[in-house]
């Protein structure tokens, strides 16, 4: 009797349950550019009467709004555009693809949407995240005219520039190293070209920028400070395309257009430096003929709409520096040339309109090569990383207060370490150290649950694996592992969590708590990533880093969300990090694991951050107040400033448009300078001056500031088929002569005998006027065959 009951009344559960499920039904689709056939990322829909019912689309455009049965008033709305307020009838569940057009537009007579919700950064539970679109880069000013979105991102708080005019980054207090950089997902280890000025990202090929800095997502691993996740464009699928510029240094073309109208689509783009091939006339005739540098960039994405539930995409980046040194008359030549290559296969599936799944396998390699001779003697130098791997992610859209994320990734390392060989006459010199080899895997889930309308929280987990493999000859005991047998395992249990209260309707409080561990390290002794520092991963000699970071932050808008606001606040605990040995001097026969010495660190500050978004006149203030500190028992002073602490940074942004075809736009920033350890004092060993240190990073640098300004006008009236634009750009505007670095001199006095000290300071960049020439033009939308 007490059976039958028990199945009874689950029975009239499971019942109503389901007739309330019945009662809910599902819009979903994907969200694409009208013009292009783009996806649109981040894209909103949302019931005007509860705020809290809806949805944001993913980075590839799909959305996913679950309501009940019901009427709605639905909103959409899109900086720039009108809003638009619609009745919608909602009986079953929907399939709807939509499209957004340049104008304000009604989208099947019953929907619009926004590229991003106005007040997405109070409502959501996203900290310290950010996202760039190339517009907003392309307006700003540029050094030698070249947009560069590494050099955007500097601009933000809690971002540093690692050194005048570089793209190396600093975030919260972390190295350069500590920064994910991904481009379609896969890894770069090196963002730089001619020696870190310059990125690798070419602006006409890039479609979306996210920066995370704070609260970094469980879907995310293996770095502690900081995720910069660039995407691609994907080309039109409507029009074929060219858009390209033409520069003081270099120029880009890019090429896009459809292979099958609505369905398949590609994209080319290129870029290449020629300011010394221009200048090879000027040499020929010195004892520099021959000489040589350029870098280039090439972009290729293709992509395809098996169905509405299945995508396949194919992107890869390639991109080389080389430098190339002739003296005929010495007979001495140098050649230098180092870039990196990455592919990425994608497969999206939508299961149903509820579960979205994404699965990629990726590849990337980063090489560098330096060779050269005179007479008998040659030489070469090789060292790299290369990767192997994959990932599988899960979305389910359980409801517009719920959305949960799984998924897997797994990634195989190959390190090269300096590999070296040399020949004097017949006499060979080789060194050949063993390459060192890794798994690396992550499972991780989280959820998005808006609990309330005040409150809403994101908590997720990561389970991290990192294991050192075989072939390799232990260094510790002696011990001899063959391929792939295990040589050295490391877990990591990583537990993430942000939260949003809502205070009013236009302010909010958020905080956040991630613990992260990093498997690989970059130990370097420059501060930008150069093409000689070496990527080492965790082995049996070197731990891995980990850091815990806390946040607070309070949000506030103004304006109709024309001006956002905010203010937040960090601390970080670092843990295993990494840094050469004080008597540390570089060899290529020397395994630099033997020489890193470990220790830990701690971060901390305060950013401020007003941005306007809205009118003619847009642009942002940030300012951070920080400290980063780093303690080692090995170093002398032991606790030190790290060179990447800079107290106080401000940036000031500012873009206005006179008209639809005048933009002005300038930037200015002042900051500390940076630490560094200075000389101490001079003494004769023999009869060799010999140089006493101080303690580490115990000086500073000047304070730096500089003043950039451009202007852009189009040739052509907007919204024509073929547009072109000219920009002005002026770097370093008044002209101040900012240190790079500093250094000593010891110089004797030829009478006395005496060795005095002399200090000099190096400065890079004067003030640099630049103007570039650029163009796009797009064909009439082709017809769809019959």
């Amino acid at each position: 009797m007490k059976l039958k009951l028990y199945f009874t009344s689950f029975f009239l559960l499971f019942s109503c349950l389901t007739l309330i499920a019945q009662q809910k039904y599902t819009i979903s689709g994907y969200i694409r550019d009208e013009g292009s056939g783009e996806d649109l990322i981040f894209a909103n829909i949302y019931n005007e009467a509860n705020p809290a019912q809806g949805t944001t689309s993913n980075e590839f455009g799909f959305y996913s709004l679950t309501l009940p049965e019901g009427d709605y008033k639905l909103i959409g709305s899109y900086l720039g555009y009108n809003d638009f307020p619609i009745q919608l009838t909602l009986k079953a569940d929907t399939i709807l693809d939509i499209t957004l057009s340049d104008e304000s537009v009604v989208l099947d007579s019953t929907i619009t949407v926004t590229a991003e919700r106005t007040d997405e950064n109070v409502q959501s539970t996203k900290m310290g995240t950010i996202e760039l679109s190339m517009e907003t880069a392309k307006k700003l000013p540029a050094l030698l005219g070249e947009v560069d979105i590494l050099k955007t991102i500097q601009l933000l708080p809690g971002v540093l520039a690692s050194g005048e005019g570089t793209t190396g980054f600093y975030v919260r207090g972390g190295g350069v190293d500590q920064n994910l950089i991904l481009l379609d997902d896969a890894i770069v280890y090196n963002s730089g070209h001619l020696l870190g000025f310059f990125s690798v990202f070419n602006s006409d090929a890039i479609k979306n920028v996210t920066l995370i800095k704070g609260g970094m997502p469980a879907n995310y691993g293996g770095r502690l400070s900081s995720v910069l996740d660039i995407q691609m464009k994907e080309g039109s699928d409507k029009h074929f395309g060219i858009e390209g510029g033409i520069g003081l240094i270099s120029s880009r073309l890019t090429l896009e257009g459809p292979i099958v109208k609505d369905k398949a689509s590609f994209i080319i783009s290129g870029r290449r430096t020629y300011l010394f091939d221009i200048a090879q006339p000027f040499i020929k005739n010195t004892e520099f003929a021959g000489t040589n540098y350029y870098f280039y960039d090439l972009n290729l994405k293709a992509n395809y709409r098996i169905s509405h539930k299945d995508r396949l995409f194919l992107s890869g980046y390639f991109g080389r520096d080389v430098l190339d040194l002739q003296n005929p008359d010495r007979n001495f030549n140098f050649n230098m040339p180092w870039g990196n290559a990455t592919a990425t296969l994608r497969w999206n599936h939508l299961f149903n309109d509820k579960l979205f799944m994404r699965t990629l396998f990726f590849f990337n390699d980063y090489d560098f090569t330096v060779s050269g001779g005179q007479e008998s003697f040659s030489f070469k130098l090789e060292s790299g990383v290369r990767d192997f791997g994959g990932k599988l992610d899960l979305t389910y859209y359980a409801s517009p207060k719920v959305q949960v994320k799984s998924g897997y990734d797994y990634n195989y390392h190959i390190f090269t370490p300096n590999v070296a060989e040399a020949f004097s006459g017949d006499e060979p010199f080789i060194v050949d150290p063993e390459k060192k080899r890794a798994h690396e895997m992550g499972v991780y889930g989280l959820v998005d649950w808006k609990i309330s309308p005040l409150l809403a929280i994101n908590v997720g987990a990561r389970f991290s694996m990192f294991q050192q493999v075989g072939p390799y000859s232990s260094n510790v005991d002696s011990s001899v592992y063959r391929t792939l047998e295990p040589v050295k395992t490391y877990f990591g249990v990583e537990p993430r969590f942000s939260g949003k209260y809502t205070v009013t309707e236009n302010s909010s409080i958020k905080a956040g708590i991630t613990l992260g561990q990093q498997y690989v390290h970059l130990v370097t002794n420059s501060t930008s990533t150069l093409p000689t520092d070496l990527w080492v991963p965790s082995t049996e000699n070197v731990l891995p880093q980990w850091g815990l970071q806390y946040a607070l932050g309070y949000f506030h808008n103004f304006f109709n969300n024309s001006l956002e606001t905010s203010i937040e606040v960090y601390y970080k605990d670092l843990y295993n990090q990494l840094d050469y040995s004080e008597s540390y001097t570089q060899t290529v026969d020397t395994d630099v694991e033997q020489e890193f010495i470990s220790g830990r660190g701690h971060a901390y500050g305060v950013e401020l951050f007003v941005r306007r978004t809205k009118g003619k006149f847009t642009g942002w203030i940030a300012y951070t107040l920080a400290r980063s500190i780093r303690i080692f028992d090995e170093i002398k002073g032991r606790k030190y400033l790290s060179g990447f602490d800079r107290t106080h940074d401000l940036s000031i942004v500012a873009s206005y448009d006179f008209s639809d075809r005048f933009n002005v736009g300038a930037s200015f920033v002042l900051g500390s300078g940076a630490p560094f350890t200075p000389v101490k004092s001079i003494y004769l060993m023999g009869f060799n001056p010999t140089l006493e240190y101080g303690l580490r990073n115990s000086a500073r640098l000047p304070i730096y500031h500089r003043l950039d300004l451009s202007a852009s006008y189009k040739l052509s009236k907007p919204n024509k088929r073929f547009e072109s634009t000219l920009v002005f750009s002026i770097y370093n505007v008044y002209n101040r002569r900012n240190v790079f670095f500093t250094y000593v001199n010891p110089e004797t006095d030829a009478l006395s005998g005496s060795v005095e000290l002399k200090s000099y300071r190096v400065s890079l960049f004067p003030i640099i006027p630049s103007i570039a020439w650029n163009f796009k033009w797009k064909s009439k939308p082709l017809k769809k065959k019959r």
